[in-house]
């Protein structure tokens, strides 16, 4: 799918057409990758560009890991289900994210303007679904961030969380939610575009 051709008149999109085609309609969820190397620099400038996408009240529960070593890799792939263990194995780069439980004791110096924010989150509950909440919406702005990159990223939730979350994060204050690969897309990476539901099913006026 292509951005729409331009009939003269102004577009409600400011995004240039291109970026929309890098970001949103050209871009899939890549299933192959080259061998090209994803570098930490790479990994670096995709967080100084998505960490300032919105979240509530500041929250930046969002934790990565970056799957590198030959063993690390292989105990994550063992935690892998189908299909995702073999993309996982091959992929040039994977990214384990997850929500931080204990985000709050951050807030303070991520929001300075109120005197003791972490009081809000004292209730478990309240602060483990505000963590999950908010930790989403930044791993939707990481794989934005990827394309962003000029690469591509295959996220997967078909995975024993709870293994991999203890794998990973052994002070137990960390929810795996997402494992992502990371890499220049390789032959067949792509399914067909898949449908996605019109305007007038998702949004109405009251």
């Amino acid at each position: 799918m292509s951005a729409p051709e331009s009939s003269g008149a102004l577009s409600p999109l400011t995004l240039a057409p291109e970026a929309q085609r890098q970001l949103f309609l050209e871009a899939r969820t890549a299933n192959t990758f080259t061998t090209e190397p994803v570098t930490d620099e790479q990994v670096r400038a995709i967080h100084e560009l998505v960490k300032y996408a919105p979240t509530s009240m500041n929250q930046q529960p969002l934790r990565v890991v970056l799957v590198r070593s030959e063993e690390a890799r292989a105990r994550l792939v063992g935690h892998m289900t189908g299909r995702n263990q073999e993309k996982t194995a091959k992929a040039p780069l994977v990214a384990v994210l997850a929500a931080d439980l204990d985000f709050h004791e951050e807030l303070p110096r991520l929001v300075p303007f109120m005197e003791n924010p972490q009081q809000i989150f004292a209730d478990p509950g309240m602060r483990e679904a505000s963590a999950h909440f908010n930790t989403a919406l930044q791993v939707g702005y990481f794989i934005l961030g990827v394309r962003a990159a000029g690469l591509a990223a295959g996220p997967m939730i078909g995975f024993d969380h709870a293994a991999v979350s203890k794998e990973f994060f052994e002070d137990g204050r960390h929810a795996a939610v997402c494992v992502v690969n990371i890499g220049k897309p390789g032959p067949d990476a792509w399914m067909g575009r898949l449908p996605r539901l019109e305007y007038e099913e998702v949004v109405r006026t009251v």
